[in-house]
């Protein structure tokens, strides 16, 4: 079965506005666009910033199940819509300068890419959707941890 970007919008989410479409590096392309709603959000208070980053979370859990359900994979590489969310999680209360935003983007996707323990299991023990956002969501939450520890030892805030 084929399915259209355009016919089906939660593809065309799942795919990163089609970002998720680049011929290579699909998750890196994925994160330059999860790099456009940071700067979209961080204006927001940070209740709302993270209130929106959980909704697009769970939502993510139907958006990339089904995706990947359509097409028949576990976890198709295209869907990058995890690394979107996955980086928001990791970009909670940094700074705003760009070397923090550059140091979470290089950090987030060594995390992804590497899949250090538990990372790697969660992606091949959970199902679907949840499977394909937790791992991100994750590697969000050590590249949040590594800022944030960075940040409190140097005292920048």
């Amino acid at each position: 079965m084929k399915f259209s970007l355009w016919k089906y919008p939660i593809h065309f989410l799942a795919y990163g506005f089609g970002a998720g479409l680049m011929p290579v590096m699909p998750g890196t392309f994925g994160t330059l666009i999860g790099i456009g709603f940071l700067y979209i959000l961080l204006p927001l208070d940070p209740y709302y910033y993270a209130a929106i980053v959980l909704v697009a979370g769970l939502l993510g859990i139907f958006i990339c199940g089904q995706t990947a359900k359509d097409f028949g994979k576990k976890d198709p590489g295209n869907i990058v819509w995890d690394e979107i969310v996955g980086f928001l999680v990791a970009m909670y209360l940094v700074p705003h300068e760009w070397y923090w935003v550059l140091a979470g983007f290089v950090i987030f996707r060594i995390f992804d890419i590497w899949k250090p323990y538990p990372i790697k299991a969660i992606e091949k023990n959970l199902k679907l959707g949840l499977g394909i956002m937790t791992d991100d969501i994750v590697a969000g939450l050590y590249t949040f941890l590594i800022l944030h520890v960075v940040r409190l030892s140097f005292d920048i805030l």
